[in-house]
């Protein structure tokens, strides 16, 4: 322990998180060193006696340490600092003070607008995967009783469909934090200028505050210009050409291509008139901006399917496993539950981002031998280097495994429950047993070994209605439930009403096309409720009324027989007429 640590706080606790220990500084003002002097944190010391929580959540967002305040004495803010009296810091380091105070000086500035460029695919997953992470990293911290919910803004001429938005952020840290992790986010870019032409463009950039752009053009920096575009490729000569029309900013460091400090973008949308299945654009626009936050390129080529040491029919894609996970807010720290794991493809992507993990299946065959002691659930966590499943159970979703009264374990529930296109629900019990012939039974001790327990269907209405229970016993408050739902498309409208529970808010649905015919649903829900009897009660009397007004296919399992069957006029017919009386490639819209 440090009584007095002053300047020192750095040192000592650095030392201390090298070495894997606990220590405790005793703090009397918290201030930030620069080259002028020394500053108050206005955001620590705003803060009176009773309000220790503010205080601790300030210290993090300074720190980035794991905070926890003990206060033996009174304290109050007494002409400009605290008044000295004793509270404790105990920490245990991700991140060096120094570099922590640096990165909050740095990044503590009025709210921006960056241009998001997103990947041209899954469109209805883009804003609320961003909105998920926005979240995580703390983007709505300032303001509590916001909806959570971030200000957009398109391009002038822009299809809402198109990859170009513009995103308000609190600061550049969150922004980079987001598009490092994000699945759908290609770049977050600080934009210095755009136009219709290289001459707008020019004025644009010419008339952005000096006081924005010096800091990344001094003599020692390093710096790269890259030129991108969407809806058309541009020559090698031709980029050549546009860098070195580039000229008049005032570039003084040295060009690095492999690593530089600082990216550029030149990004132009092309004005094109023929249908080319991309999103229409009325006018050309050029961008030019400081690249903030890209994502990682070599996260899908490592994970994809075909390189899977252990794979199932049902085995879910990577990118959609990551995109889930993020919805789920995945990260260290956090206990991510799969109730119908199979081969463990969600949790693979859970377990990258840090999580710890856990998964059951009815199928002891999946969770317990796969395909040999080399080829099995565990063998893809091994294979990936990732920390291991914290148990895999052979459990059945209509009846859990836990114990009476256990409740708010788990931070994260995320799967893709069985709807019958490619594999159907399964639930312990057996016809025979179900309709009464046989009664209950035990399985005798000398052929236990092997013995696979009987199932019956389980049809979707039944299993959704346990999932949500499930998750409103086990999820812990603010705790996210995120899973597939399927739905029959017979219109280019989608009305559907979603299974709802007291306990969950919905927070986003993002439809993925699979056919003309049929699409399934990602739903994200925040448990905003505790689980009593009560509301038990009335999900029960939702789950009834649910069941009883849905769709036939649904509570039949006939979702397998609309979806393969080939009498389905509506759609098939149509998608022929609009082939026929136009062979060139139209917007598909939400099909990319």
């Amino acid at each position: 322990m440090d009584c007095g640590a002053g300047a020192g706080i750095q040192p000592y606790l650095k030392a201390c998180a090298a070495r894997g220990v606990y220590c405790s500084i005793v703090i009397t003002v918290v201030t930030t060193q620069n080259t002028l002097g020394v500053q108050v944190r206005d955001d620590v010391i705003r803060y009176r006696y009773g309000d220790e929580q503010h205080l601790e959540e300030a210290l993090k967002r300074i720190f980035h340490y794991q905070v926890h305040i003990h206060k033996p004495f009174d304290f109050d803010f007494i002409g400009g600092s605290f008044h000295p009296s004793i509270f404790r810091v105990y920490a245990s380091s991700t991140q060096s003070v120094s570099q922590s105070l640096q990165t909050s000086s740095k990044s503590r500035k009025q709210r921006m607008w960056y241009l998001c460029v997103f990947y041209h695919r899954l469109l209805d997953y883009r804003k609320p995967e961003f909105e998920s992470l926005a979240d995580l990293f703390g983007a709505f911290d300032d303001d509590p009783s916001s909806s959570h919910t971030l200000e957009w803004k398109l391009p002038q001429h822009h299809h809402p469909d198109s990859p170009f938005h513009f995103v308000n952020l609190p600061n550049e840290d969150i922004a980079r934090n987001i598009a490092n992790r994000s699945i759908l986010v290609k770049g977050l870019y600080e934009i210095w200028g755009e136009g219709s032409s290289y001459e707008e463009l020019k004025e644009a950039i010419n008339s952005y505050p000096d006081d924005r752009k010096l800091p990344y053009l001094t003599s020692d920096s390093t710096f790269r210009i890259i030129v991108d575009s969407f809806g058309k490729a541009i020559s090698f000569k031709d980029q050549t050409d546009r860098i070195q029309g580039m000229s008049y900013i005032p570039f003084k460091g040295r060009v690095e291509l492999r690593n530089p400090e600082h990216k550029f973008w030149l990004i132009e949308t092309d004005d094109y008139e023929a249908k080319n299945g991309l999103p229409p654009v009325v006018d050309k626009t050029i961008f030019f901006g400081r690249e903030v936050g890209a994502a990682d390129r070599k996260l899908l080529p490592t994970y994809q399917l075909k390189s899977r040491t252990y794979l199932g029919p049902t085995a879910m894609d990577a990118e959609v496993a990551f995109l889930m996970a993020n919805q789920a807010q995945a990260m260290p720290g956090k206990l991510v539950y799969d109730p119908f794991v199979g081969t463990g493809s969600i949790l693979v992507a859970a377990a990258h981002f840090g999580a710890m993990t856990m998964g059951a299946d009815i199928d002891i065959r999946v969770v317990r031998d796969g395909r040999g002691p080399d080829c099995n659930v565990w063998s893809n966590f091994k294979q990936y280097g990732l920390q291991m499943p914290i148990s895999l159970l052979r459990a059945d979703n209509n009846l859990p495994p836990w114990r009476p009264g256990l409740k708010e374990v788990f931070d994260a529930i995320i799967c893709d429950p069985p709807y019958g296109v490619r594999a159907g629900g399964r639930k312990s019990g057996g016809r025979k047993l179900l309709k009464g012939v046989v009664g209950p039974y035990t399985v005798p001790d000398d052929k236990r070994t092997g013995h696979i327990p009987s199932t019956a269907a389980y049809c979707l209405a039944e299993c959704v209605h346990d999932l949500l229970d499930l998750a409103a016993k086990m999820l812990v408050m603010g705790g996210r439930l995120v899973y597939f739902y399927p739905v029959l498309r017979d219109s280019d409208s989608l009305d559907v009403d979603f299974p709802n529970h007291p306990c969950f808010k919905l927070v986003a649905s993002c439809e993925q096309m699979l056919s003309y015919r049929y699409s399934r649903i990602l739903l994200t829900m925040v448990k905003i409720a505790p689980y009593t009897d009560e509301i038990a009660e009335a999900a029960r009397i939702q789950h009834l009324e649910f069941k009883e007004n849905h769709v036939k296919w649904m509570e039949e399992g006939n979702l397998h027989a609309a979806v393969f069957s080939p009498d389905f006029p509506a759609i098939d017919e149509r998608h022929n007429k609009c082939s026929t009386k136009d062979p060139k490639k139209k917007y598909r819209g939400k099909y990319v």
